[in-house]
């Protein structure tokens, strides 16, 4: 449903700049997936890629833990084998040890996202995350916050031989926009550039200390790719727009017609009643609908976020 608002209603354009070879193995190969998480719906985009390569059934995504408590989606993750964490290695690691080796043997192709900083961007955790850069030594990062490396590691140990590559991507909008949830529902339409690379699994060391420095690097990579993006408007690479396919459009008007249509006939009756008691608990059932909703869209809004990140990365990882 959300993917459908987004390619349907509000007619969002995604762009991939990459090459011929890497977007060939697309849906074709079992992936980790490492997405900056700067913007309220860059997971929509992700969906939404999935989708137009026909892998969004079997997709998943290493979450955090409060997710599980979202009425629908969370619930709907759980029995799609979806990896939650509480951001907390000591309790994580037997979790997440145990999550990723229940994919290992994944029968359809699977895209396993990552969001390798923990959190979502906020100017209060990038100062605070390149403070911990500053005292580890490490290079600064100018449009992200300093990878951590546990998740990345302990997925790329317990899915080798599973996985064939680690494809990353780095998402902007064009004209500078910061796009919401909200936004889409209002029908708003942006423009979604996706920059996406292509590593080989065994290009990525085993040793844990070595592919910690391995994901570093990368990040350091990605953030000159946000700096040319900023300063050219475009990625490196061959410009690809993957066609929109029809599927989440009719899954929206068969469940529209199923649930909606006896819901507005219900509607009807009650008001053609004119009792002003079941007109009042029926708009009062309607507006709990909508404050329901209205507090999903709540979990993506950046200003609206956890406050993990603030404290934490001054943690030892």
């Amino acid at each position: 449903e959300l993917v459908m608002l987004l390619e349907w209603w509000s007619g969002t354009e995604c762009t991939l700049f990459s090459d011929e070879a890497t977007v060939k193995t697309f849906g074709k190969e079992h992936v980790i997936i490492i997405l900056n998480h700067n913007f309220e719906i860059d997971f929509l985009c992700g969906w939404t890629m999935t989708e137009r390569f026909g892998v969004l059934g079997s997709s998943k995504v290493l979450a955090k833990r409060e997710l599980l408590y979202v009425p629908l989606i969370g619930w709907t993750w759980y029995f799609l084998e979806i990896v939650f964490c509480k951001r907390k290695w000591e309790e994580d690691r037997d979790t997440v040890i145990e999550g990723l080796k229940r994919l290992s043997d994944y029968p359809e192709y699977m895209w396993f996202l990552l969001y390798c900083e923990g959190t979502r961007f906020t100017e209060t955790k990038h100062r605070i995350s390149m403070e911990v850069a500053e005292s580890k030594g490490l290079p600064k990062l100018k449009y992200h916050l300093l990878p951590r490396t546990k998740g990345f590691t302990t997925a790329v140990q317990c899915l080798r031989g599973t996985v064939s590559a680690v494809y990353d991507v780095t998402l902007n909008f064009r004209g500078n926009k910061n796009p919401s949830l909200l936004g889409i529902l209002y029908g708003k339409k942006y423009e979604a550039d996706m920059c996406v690379r292509r590593f080989p699994l065994e290009d990525i060391p085993q040793d844990e200390k070595e592919a910690a420095n391995w994901l570093h690097k990368l990040y350091q990579e990605k953030d000159a790719l946000q700096e040319m993006y900023n300063q050219e408007g475009v990625f490196p690479g061959k410009q690809f727009k993957p066609p929109r396919r029809p599927w989440t459009l009719l899954n929206f008007l068969f469940w529209a017609t199923v649930l909606l249509s006896p819901l507005f006939t219900f509607g009807f009756g009650v008001f053609a009643s004119g009792s002003p008691l079941l007109i009042l608990a029926f708009l009062g059932l309607v507006g709990a609908a909508s404050f329901g909703v209205r507090r999903l869209i709540g979990v993506t809004e950046i200003e609206k976020g956890s406050s993990y990140g603030n404290q934490e990365f001054k943690k030892k990882e």
